[in-house]
Formats: structure tokens, sequence, C-alpha cells
């Protein structure tokens, strides 16, 4: 289930909007949710658009629209599909309501706390996975999830992993290389097996007759 979301500004990590939680969500989530401001601190205009980060029994997924981005913290179970599809919804409501406020100069934390309602009434819809609307937008192919990047929540805490878009495109070219260089080999092997496998084989027949010949007669 989503269990608590926050809207914050890209550029300089200003929260914007959050869920309002119980006491026993706040507690539980309390350390989460100082990692969700380390994620803000990490963002910028050319990190990844879509990302989910896995930190223990829970998952950071994150949408950036224009410049804002929309958090929410899930459990592991619930269906990535329709976290991100959560994300959307908020994103189109918050940009029809706040668009024109958000890069206003002095803006104050949480300027746009009113927005908790949709947020309330839009979980509250996503919350039971095995509704009818629900089941519908996890059979549509609205989006490829399995295409959005899923980092650790470690590697950026300790190991100076990056959200940036270009240190995931070096990666992957990294992956490809790799793959092409193996695949450059297997081909290699595969042409000398083709042009040496068939003399060496009708030589390899040769001697052993000359040997049976010689040896037994």
């Amino acid at each position: 289930m989503v269990k608590t979301t926050i809207i914050a500004r890209v550029s300089d990590g200003l929260p914007l909007a959050a869920s309002m939680d119980d006491e026993q969500v706040e507690n539980e989530l309390a350390e989460y949710k100082g990692q969700a401001k380390t994620i803000f601190k990490r963002l910028n205009m050319n990190s990844e658009p879509r990302c989910s980060i896995e930190s223990g029994k829970y998952v950071f997924h994150y949408i950036i629209e224009g410049s804002v981005c929309y958090l929410c913290i899930c459990d592991k179970s619930y269906p990535r599909k329709l976290a991100f599809s959560y994300l959307e919804e908020l994103a189109k409501e918050f940009n029809m309501s706040y668009g024109n406020e958000v890069d206003k100069p002095g803006l104050r934390p949480y300027a746009f706390v009113k927005f908790d309602v949709f947020m309330q009434k839009t979980k509250r819809i996503y919350q039971d996975t095995r509704t009818q609307s629900n089941l519908t937008k996890l059979n549509e192919d609205l989006q490829d999830v399995t295409r959005i990047m899923t980092k650790n929540m470690e590697d950026l805490l300790w190991r100076g992993d990056s959200l940036d878009r270009m240190s995931t495109i070096s990666g992957e070219l990294k992956d490809s290389a790799k793959m092409f260089k193996d695949k450059a080999r297997h081909l290699n092997l595969q042409a000398l097996y083709r042009k040496y496998g068939p003399p060496v084989i009708i030589a390899t027949i040769i001697l052993f007759v000359l040997f049976i010949r010689y040896y037994w007669f």
C-alpha cells in the first residue's frame, strides 16, 4: 500500500505538500522520510524522470513533471504500476491547481498543504489492489514500468551513486559495450571453427587411419 506522499520542488528540494499521516505512520516512517529528503537533495533537472529506490521493507517511487517531484513510499509488495499511476494522477491535479505558483520566489515550505485533501482521496482509491478499477489499471499497458530505473538507497547514501540520467546512460553504454565484446569474441570463435574445423577433422581422420594401418598391419 501507499504509506505516505511528499511533493517537492526539484531545483532546491523545497517541500510543497505532503500527506497528513497519523502518529503510528509518522513513527514508523521517520527514518524513511529523512531518506526522502536526501533524495530531493540529489535531484536536479538532469535526474531520471522516473525512478524506484529500494530501502529496507519499503520502496520510494518518484516522478518528475516540470519542476516538481512527486514521491511516495510504498510497501515492497505494492505493484509498481499502481504506484506510478497514483503519482501521475497527483501530478496532473497539482499542475492544474498550482502549476503557475510553484516557481514563485519566497515560497514557504508546504505552501500547498491543502492539496492533502486530494492526496488522501486518491490514496484511498489506490489502497486496495483488488478493486476493479485498480485491476484494470494493472492490466492496461499504459506505461512499461520494467524500463523504469531501480536503485538502492544504500548505494545512494554510502557509495556515491547518482540519480542523473547521464549516469544511467553511461552504465547502459558500458553494459552494451561488454555485450558487444562478448558477442564479437563468440563470432570470431565461430569463424575460426568454420575455417579450420573441417581441415583439422580430415587431418585427424587421416592420421587415425594411418596409425591403425601401420600399428596393426
